[in-house]
């Protein structure tokens, strides 16, 4: 007597969320919150690392900045998807630098800012901490500091940061841990305000008063 073939077991569902599987995924994406492209959506590659700022923390960021940041002039030191920059654009800045080293992200930004017709974002392939250094002093209103977690660049960024924001200016700091005003003193900077959201610490920065100054 003939035997029938077996029907093939499905997959377990350890299986279907093996790394392997996630790895397949299409990549993810983020949007712009506010401004004239308010609900544009970027696309987030999948490469090692880059990890934009979530909507929710980017909304209360800018909540912070004040939503309307007309004639601001910006520096995304290491611009990843640019959510951060194109977020500032939207919002009426005039003059966005995006610094990316990534060959393959420099083009996605360049096809974002194509595709916005975004005419103040300007998209550089080189170096943050290059970038900042070559900044004029007190050039800028906000500086936006997302370095890659597992990087050694946290101290340095915020130090060339410190130098080139203006006196009533910003710096957006996204890291994997608290700095407190202790921490920032000798970069010449103090804590304006703070969120905890999962592992990242948005912290948004402003230069410390001058010894006999005005805050």
């Amino acid at each position: 007597m003939q035997t029938l073939p077996r029907k093939p077991r499905k997959a377990s569902r350890t299986a279907q969320k093996s790394p392997g599987a996630a790895a397949a995924r299409a990549p993810g994406q983020v949007r712009i919150i506010g401004g004239q492209w308010k609900r544009t959506r970027l696309d987030v590659a999948s490469k090692p690392g880059l990890r934009p700022t979530p909507d929710r923390v980017r909304e209360t960021v800018f909540n912070w900045l004040g939503q309307d940041l007309t004639g601001w002039r910006c520096l995304d030191a290491f611009a990843g998807t640019g959510a951060l920059g194109f977020e500032a654009a939207s919002r009426g800045a005039r003059e966005v630098r995006l610094v990316e080293q990534d060959p393959a992200l420099v083009l996605g930004l360049k096809a974002v800012q194509a595709r916005l017709a975004a005419t103040t974002v300007q998209v550089v392939r080189g170096d943050g901490m290059l970038a900042l250094k070559q900044c004029p002093r007190a050039s800028l209103d906000v500086v936006f500091l997302d370095p890659p977690f597992d990087s050694t660049l946290f101290e340095a960024a915020l130090q060339a940061a410190a130098c080139v924001v203006q006196p009533e200016g910003y710096v957006y700091l996204e890291a994997p841990k608290a700095w407190d005003d202790a921490a920032l003193a000798p970069m010449g900077l103090r804590v304006y305000r703070y969120l905890l959201a999962g592992a990242v610490h948005a912290h948004l920065l402003r230069p410390a008063p001058v010894l006999g100054g005005t805050a």
